[in-house]
């Protein structure tokens, strides 16, 4: 049960993130295409962070602690920017315009708005 609320709640942050961004965008006008494309891609979103971000971490923990952590906003973007690519090789009506300032700024958003409404939500896990 927890992983479909981390889910909703992922993609509600890209719902959030596509109202305020402009560069970031759903083409589809159905509610339920918005709602099926929002699902989907944070299904994706939440595999390409689950699997390269560690990987990211390990090989460049040298620039994050050089940069004190500011790489991983870039990290962030390029991670933001594949979902939009591999979203958009399955067909789903999801795009990122391009990486600055509309990838970067949506992955912050996405990552700000996940922490508050995980906060806010139980997940079943206490």
């Amino acid at each position: 049960m927890g992983i479909i609320i981390r889910l909703v709640i992922t993609a509600v942050s890209l719902w959030i993130a596509t109202l305020v961004i402009d560069g970031i965008r759903l083409t589809t006008d159905s509610v339920p295409g918005k709602a099926g494309a929002l699902l989907a891609v944070a299904v994706i979103f939440g595999i390409v962070n689950a699997v390269l971000r560690p990987i990211i971490k390990m090989v460049g923990c040298g620039f994050y602690v050089l940069t004190l952590g500011l790489i991983s906003l870039v990290v962030n973007g390029l991670l933001f920017m594949l979902t939009s690519w591999i979203a958009g090789r399955l067909d789903l009506p999801f795009e990122v315009a391009n990486f600055w300032p509309s990838a970067v700024l949506g992955a912050l958003l996405v990552g700000v708005v996940s922490w508050v409404l995980n906060m806010l939500v139980p997940d079943g896990d206490d």
